[in-house]
């Protein structure tokens, strides 16, 4: 790092992804510090500066001090074993170390004590829900929500009319013509385990998902105004069923909810939304596809009078940003899901969901909400374009 980079960074104080030490000897609150950095996005640790980053300055024998223990530390002390790559950096007559430490690969990491910590603003945390570590693994590509058993679910819970119609559709025989039970059909297509439906199954195929996960479910209102906290709305409903109900349920609300304009067409036609169908659609199957499951918390739908907001629980993963997806990067979250939304919806599975949208309707933002677990879709309404 150039000396004016590391001056610019202590000038803005400490975040997530960078800490300010005056000097380091433990080994165990080290651990804790590359272990947060490493599973989430990384950072740098710049030592020998005061937490209000000002320049402290190391002597010769600690720069080859900390450097040791910064390696020891990372090999020994943190599971499984990081990288941080070292950089002793002169500003005015103060020595420094600059420690990056890059976002994780081998997720979730934790120190000796079996501890996994998280950055949580400029300080760190424990991880102590399951469903943490569960994200953490999938962000690894070691687990993936949809594959998840769900408790209590069975194939009693499967819309038999809909698989039937489905199964017919796919494989072109009836599925009492095939010599598997529905629970083997079920497991041969990694919709259940045993005689228990993972999450996928009751999502794609399930009569009533909601009943085993509350949040399973796509929460609309249109507001008046346009203010999210009001308390008055022309619209609200849970949309609530299989995925297919859902993606159909939030359009229809979305049509009834947008207005529509004659353009050149005749006064006695209903008129083109103002937002292009298709930019609904590819926006919602999104949010019902790459949504992170394992937080439970349900699909935002808002209407305002200046926009639409769509919120999906879950920031982007792994390394895409939002100019990746823009230019069609894609990162499947939920495999399953993927493989038979391509059937159930309309949904290509090529990365150009995003893109087409774009191309359609151009005023459209979008917020990776990484403290707060959220990603934002914001279409603006054409009369206040």
């Amino acid at each position: 790092m150039e000396a004016f980079e590391v001056i610019e960074i202590l000038e803005k104080g400490e975040d997530s992804q960078h800490q300010f030490k005056r000097d380091i000897t433990n080994a165990e609150s080290l651990a804790g510090e590359m272990v947060a950095f490493s599973n989430t996005n990384g950072g740098i640790i710049i030592i020998g500066v005061n937490d209000n980053g000002e320049l402290i300055g190391l002597s010769n024998d600690d720069i080859k001090r900390i450097n040791q223990l910064v390696s020891n530390t990372a090999t020994n002390n943190v599971k499984n074993p990081i990288n941080p790559i070292t950089e002793n950096i002169k500003i005015s007559d103060a020595l420094l170390i600059i420690v990056h430490i890059e976002d994780g690969i081998d997720k979730p990491y934790m120190d000796n004590n079996g501890v996994t910590w998280v950055k949580s603003g400029s300080d760190k945390r424990r991880v102590t829900s399951r469903e943490e570590l569960r994200r953490l693994f999938q962000s690894s590509d070691l687990i993936h929500a949809d594959e998840i058993p769900v408790i209590g679910s069975s194939e009693n819970d499967i819309d038999l009319k809909y698989f039937k119609k489905f199964y017919k559709n796919q494989y072109e025989e009836e599925l009492d013509e095939s010599n598997l039970s529905l629970i083997q059909l079920l497991n041969n297509l990694n919709l259940a385990k045993d005689n228990t439906l993972n999450l996928a199954g009751l999502l794609l195929f399930g009569k009533a998902p909601e009943k085993f996960k509350p949040s399973l479910i796509v929460k609309a209102i249109c507001f008046i105004g346009n203010d999210p906290a009001g308390d008055k709305y022309r619209d609200s409903i849970d949309i609530k069923g299989k995925l297919k109900v859902q993606y159909s349920g939030s359009i229809e609300f979305l049509k009834r909810n947008l207005k529509y304009v004659q353009k050149n067409n005749g006064i006695n036609t209903l008129g083109e939304p103002e937002i292009p169908i298709i930019v609904l659609e590819e926006l919602i199957v999104n949010a019902l596809i790459h949504r992170d499951y394992f937080i439970n918390a349900p699909i935002r739908l808002f209407v305002f009078d200046d926009r639409i907001e769509i919120i999906s629980p879950g920031r982007l993963p792994n390394n895409l940003t939002i100019e990746n997806i823009k230019s069609g990067n894609s990162n499947i979250r939920n495999d399953v899901l993927t493989s038979f939304a391509t059937k159930e919806l309309p949904y290509r599975g090529i990365g150009t969901g995003i893109r087409r949208a774009i191309k359609n309707y151009s005023d459209i933002d979008f917020v990776n909400d990484i403290e707060g677990e959220k990603f934002i879709v914001i279409i603006q309404r054409s009369d206040n374009k």
